[in-house]
């Protein structure tokens, strides 16, 4: 299954999930469906549009350990 820290660096900014699918322009249920791993390789554009509102690098949510 796909990992990423989504959830976990949402959780430190204290934002909802909604807050962040507003902030990145990706809907609720795709941002949601990436979280729990049920959907996975998301777009550059999807993962570029997340790392600017997390203030974070593709890298560091999408790739690391």
């Amino acid at each position: 299954m796909y990992k990423n820290k989504i959830r976990k660096y949402r959780e430190e900014r204290k934002m909802t999930l909604k807050e962040l699918a507003n902030s990145s322009g990706i809907s609720v249920g795709y941002l949601c469906h990436l979280e729990k791993g049920s959907r996975d390789n998301p777009s550059k554009e999807v993962m570029e549009n997340i790392a600017i509102v997390l203030n974070k690098t593709i890298p560091e949510i999408f790739f690391s350990n």
